[in-house]
Parts: C-alpha cells; structure tokens; sequence
C-alpha cells in the first residue's frame, strides 16, 4: 500500500521519500524503526509532560507574584491621604509586599490594566468634590474608558468631614465604581471623619493583614529582620511637640476690624524640618469659660473620670472637655447618635427623612450647649454623653516662613474668628486661643502636615503667580523668603487683598523690600473697603488680564490660598475668563487649557 498525503498526516515529500524507504526495509530494520520510534514519542511525552510542569510553576509564582504587589493611588489636598499612603507601604513592605505609591495626579490609568491589588485612600473637598489632584483620575475611572476591573482586589479608605452634608462622597464613589467595573473588596471601606488617626489605623492593619493572609496561601512570607527601634523621640501628629512661642504679635493697625496674628515658634529639639507650601498643625484646648458652661448645664462633676480613647486611658471631664472633644460644632452623626440620649421628641424630628434642609439650619452657628440646652432631658452618664462626641481635630495653618532662611523656628499667619450666632458669642477654638490666651513663653502642641501639592516649581527659570488674600498670603511669605535664600531671581507676581490699606497690608514692609531687591517683581493690591465700590483680587487680575495670560503663556505656574467658597471659586472663573479672552479661546478650550495647567503642576490651590 502506497502512502499519500491523502490517507496519511504526511506531506507530498514526506509519503514520496517514505514509499521510497519502506520497501527496502527487512523484517528487523522494521522492528528496531518501530522500537525506536515508540521510545522518541515517550521522550516526546516526557519532555512535554516536563514542559507542563515548568508552565504550571511559573504560573504559580506568577500568581503569586501578583499577591505580592500593590498598588496604592492617593488623592489628597493637605497631605493628610499621603501621608497615610505612605505609612500603609511602609507596613506592607515590611510584610514583603512590592508596593507602587503614586499620587493620582501623576498616575497613568492605563497601567489600572496590569494592577492585581489596589488600595485607594482619597479624601473629599468642598462639598463632595475630589481633591484637586485626584480630579482627572477621578474623571477617567467614571468614564467609558474606565478597564474592566474583574481580576482586580481592592479597598477604599475614605477621608472626610461629618460636618458637611456629602461626608466621604469621594470615597464611596471611588468604591462603588470599582465595584461596579468587577473588582472584588479585599476590605471593606472605611470612612474618616476629621479625628481620622484610630480609624485609619485600623483600616491600615486590616488591609495589611488580608493581604499577608491571601499572599501566605501561596507563598508563605520571608521571615523578617528584627526591626531597628529608635528610641529617640520621633514628633508627629500623633506625637506634637511643645513648641515655645517667641513672638506673638498683631499684624493689624489701629482701628481695624480684623486682628491678625504673626506667632513665631521655636523648632528647636524638634527635628522637623518643612518646605514652602507646608502647614503647621495645631491641637488646640476649647475655651475653659465654654467648657464650665457645658459641665454646669448638665450638673455634672468635672472631677469624674472619663475614658478618651480606645486605650483605656482616662482624665478628669474638664480637662477631657478641654483638651480632646469637639465641643463647638455640630455635625448630623452626633445629633444621630444624642438622639438615643433623651426622650425630646423635638431632635427626632428633626433628624427625620425630608428635613435636611431644617437640620443644616438648625446645626449652622450652633454647639454642643446649643444642643443640650434645647433637647434636654438627658437619660445618659456622662460616659455616655462622652462616647458620642469625636476628637478635637488639629487647626492647619500654612507656614508663613523659609526653613533654609530661618531652620529653628517657624512662622504662621492666624487670624482671630470672633461672631455672634443665636444670641451668644461665639470663637474660633485654635485661633482665639493664639490670640487671647498665648503668649510668649507659653507653648503649642504642633506637627508639620506636608503638602505636595503646593510647590514652587522644580526649575527655579519657571515665573509665578500668586493669589492671596488676607492670611492666604502667608505661604507666599514663604516662598519669596526660599526665593532670596537661595537666590532664585525668575519673574514673581502678587495679587494682594485685605478691608483697608492703612490697617489691613499684612507684612507690607516685607512686599516693599521684595520688590525692591528684584525678589518680587509685581504687585497688584486689592483692598475692599477704601471706596464705595468694593474691590476684590480677582477684578486686579481682570484689570491686568493680557499681561497675565501671557505669564501663562511663558510657562507660568499659578498659585492660589485661602477662602474655597467665594474667593477661590471668583478667582478660579476670573482666570478662565482671561484665558477665554486674552488667548482667542472657546469656554471648553479654556477649561481644557486650565485642566493642563493643572497636570503640568502650574494651577496649584491651598484653599480651606
């Protein structure tokens, strides 16, 4: 029987040459053929089987390399998402994870393709929007072109404020996103309020160890070096240091309606050390005539002890009502949460389905006394009434001075809050306390909050705008001060507004002497109350509007700080206009000019 291509799996040439072959082949040439040929498709197998193995293996550490690394993306507009980014890395490389940290600035979304294990730590801004640099990132992953996140694992830690009505909004929205694209939680989200450190924490050692737990199912951890303790004190938020007051002085003149503070602190023994663009964070005591108030409205003793923290640890109610509750603003969780406390009809009914808008009245210009005085009688402990009230969060206040200028002591620009609110008088906890009860030689527990997202630009040529008015002036003080240390002389231009030039022109014979050594080379100035018709900073800048947009055409980085209700919101329209305007542009060209002006890090806000 001839073979063809037809009746066998050989090719034309193969059957000819075989046809060619067998014939001439005797009866053991063909057994030892056949032999020899069982023998090859064994090896075949083998090495086939052998092949099979190594996919299998490298499959497996594949798989196992995947648990092994983590993405984290942050969004952040103090810092405080950065920081704690930082410190989830830190605890997951020492578990033998390989982590990836990146702002979601500079984060590219097409790599969310290749990621196994994400966590995500955002805070929310304003009423319910993304922080500045998480905008874009936020933008792309509720688009069309957001991936298909089904292999994806991933947890939310979301930081918020439970005063605003949108509280976390961010963050719940980062986590139900995912979720809707097919990623599967590793942990649960959780949300921060303001007194963030405990929760946080624990999301932190949570996340941590799903993740050791998942990872050790495959690949049991290395086992880790004994970790070098530093004994030396290490200060930080959740270990201020005692900074000395040196000065403690009014920037205002006579007669204004303002009372500004310049406190000067002293840095010594601290090993802090910051950059321009940076904060000081301050933990303040609530005033002792509102806190008296409060032990007397409820007939309590004020040398009870009561428990702080989840610790154990305890103080007496005064100095517990001092130093570590929020007592001066109400927020919808603590009315929730009183509620239980008594018996007033009144408070649930406010707290009902379809009153929000009395609820935001009501909780607008009030605290806690307000409350107790209004929905009594109270069926609690003081115990009780202690366990619903959250920490008393740090005040933030941008530094106002240079490090390499000045490294043992740091300046702040505060601003005393005094109003009258439902017939009481009212003050801002931090600010009146620097600016009534601190004084030189007294002492502030402080911490320096980072903050990334306020620099100068990395090439020193670059020119900058500033926009700051009031204490939103303060970083600038800073950086035209880390301009002249080191000797940075590329264009500077300030927009500066207060109520009146003769009282309010904070550190004006600094500005004077900037522009006169070249540190500063303009200066626009915008004071409210000198004429009839009021003046703000944003009708300076339409005033020098083609000079503006072509600082900004000249590769300009745009700097603004203070007020996000009505100043940055005026401010931020008012240079859209300008770029509409000065560059011929659409309304749609020019808030994509600005979104690139964001990316590129040259439209950079610090606004409160």
């Amino acid at each position: 029987m001839q073979l063809q291509s037809t009746n066998s799996p050989f090719s034309k040439e193969q059957a000819d040459l075989l046809n060619q072959l067998l014939p001439t082949l005797t009866d053991e040439q063909k057994a030892w053929l056949s032999g020899y040929i069982a023998a090859t498709r064994g090896n075949v197998s083998a090495e086939v089987a052998a092949t099979a193995t190594k996919t299998e293996a490298v499959s497996s550490m594949l798989a196992v390399q995947e648990n092994k690394e983590i993405t984290i993306l942050y969004g952040s507009q103090t810092g405080n998402c950065q920081l704690l980014a930082e410190e989830a890395s830190s605890k997951l490389k020492a578990q033998g994870f390989e982590v990836t940290i990146s702002s979601m600035h500079t984060y590219k979304p097409k790599e969310l393709k290749s990621v196994s294990n994400l966590l995500v730590i955002v805070s929310t801004h304003g009423e319910g929007e993304p922080p500045d640099n998480a905008i874009t990132f936020h933008e792309f992953l509720q688009g069309r072109k957001a991936p298909k996140m089904n292999d994806v694992r991933y947890s939310v830690l979301a930081l918020g404020d439970s005063s605003y009505e949108f509280y976390c909004q961010t963050g719940k929205e980062f986590d139900e996103r995912l979720e809707a694209l097919g990623g599967t939680r590793l942990y649960s989200r959780v949300d921060c309020d303001i007194d963030f450190d405990e929760d946080a924490a624990g999301w932190i050692e949570s996340v941590v160890e799903s993740l050791a737990e998942t990872s050790s199912n495959t690949n049991p951890a290395p086992a880790m070096a004994t970790p070098v303790v530093n004994t030396a004190a290490t200060y930080s938020r959740t270990n201020p240091f005692s900074a000395e007051i040196l000065e403690n002085v009014t920037l205002n003149g006579r007669g204004s309606n303002k009372e500004t503070r310049h406190l000067e602190l002293s840095l010594e023994g601290s090993g802090f050390e910051f950059a321009p663009g940076d904060s000081v964070g301050i933990f303040p005591e609530n005033d002792e005539v509102l806190v008296q108030m409060l032990i007397n409205e409820m007939d309590w003793n004020e040398e009870e002890s009561v428990p702080v923290n989840k610790q154990g640890n305890v103080l007496t109610l005064k100095e517990a009502l001092t130093t570590r509750f929020e007592i001066t603003v109400l927020t919808k969780p603590l009315l929730e949460k009183a509620s239980l406390l008594t018996t007033n009809s009144e408070l649930k009914e406010l707290l009902k389905k379809g009153n929000e808008d009395s609820l935001r009245n009501y909780m607008e210009g009030r605290d806690l006394l307000d409350l107790i005085k209004q929905f009594g009688p109270w069926d609690a402990t003081v115990a009780d009434f202690i366990s619903i009230l959250r920490k008393i969060p740090p005040r933030l206040y941008s530094i106002a001075s240079s490090y390499a200028a000045e490294p043992d002591e740091v300046h702040l620009t505060v601003s005393a809050v005094r109003y009258d609110s439902h017939g009481r008088e009212r003050a801002g906890v931090c600010s009146v306390q620097c600016a009534e009860r601190k004084a030189p030689g007294d002492t502030l527990p402080i911490f320096i909050q980072r903050n990334e997202n306020f620099r100068l630009p990395e090439k020193k040529e670059t020119p900058i705008i500033m926009v700051g008015p009031g204490t939103g002036v303060a970083p600038f003080r800073s950086f035209l001060e880390e301009r002249e240390e080191l000797g940075i002389d590329s264009p500077a231009w300030l927009f500066f507004g207060d109520q009146h030039f003769t009282t309010d022109f904070l550190y004006q014979v600094d500005w004077q002497r900037w522009i006169k050594e070249g540190i500063l080379t303009k200066m626009d100035v915008a004071f409210s109350r000198d004429k009839e018709e009021k003046v703000y900073v944003q009708h300076r800048m339409r005033e020098q509007g083609k000079e503006l947009y072509r600082w900004l055409e000249e590769g300009a980085a745009f700097y603004v700080c203070g007020d996000e209700t009505h100043m940055a919101k005026d401010v931020h329209n008012t240079l859209l206009s300008i770029i509409e305007e000065e560059g011929g542009h659409t309304k749609e060209e020019a808030v994509s000019y600005l979104n690139t002006m964001q990316q590129q890090n040259r439209y950079l806000r610090d606004v409160y």
